[in-house]
């Protein structure tokens, strides 16, 4: 499956679930004036975009909370970055600096993974929930 086709996919899962995932067009190009316009979500310079690559999809992923907010549900920044479903990581420049995108989303409290597959993406959900059940 292309990577659009997980994309697709997982979009259609996450509504499914209840949440939110948006595209995140990330580039950029030069305006009338040749100046560069960076777009996406934390892309603002071509020296920071080699370093951190924001995911495909951002989003938010409701989640009720036991005990200690009875019956509250909070959103929680979800990062999911698709790809192919005969991917695996090499740890290349590009992937390295998606990785760190996603491990400062996680480090932060929220939900972030690579996702090749719907599964992916629903695992990355329930190991966020049992790692905060744990907490």
């Amino acid at each position: 499956m292309l990577e659009s086709e997980v994309q697709q996919f997982v979009q259609l899962e996450s509504g499914k679930l209840g949440n939110l995932l948006w595209r995140n067009n990330s580039g950029s190009f030069k305006d009338v004036t040749g100046r560069v316009v960076f777009f996406g979500l934390g892309n603002i310079s071509s020296q920071y975009n080699k370093n951190i690559k924001s995911s495909d999809l951002i989003g938010i992923t409701p989640i009720k909370i036991t005990q200690s907010m009875v019956g509250k549900t909070i959103g929680v920044f979800t990062a999911i970055e698709v790809k192919k479903d005969d991917w695996s990581y090499k740890g290349n420049e590009r992937e390295t600096a998606q990785k760190k995108f996603l491990d400062i989303v996680k480090l932060k409290g929220g939900i972030a993974s690579f996702a090749k597959s719907i599964d992916c993406y629903r695992q990355a959900i329930i190991d966020f929930i049992s790692s905060s059940e744990q907490s």
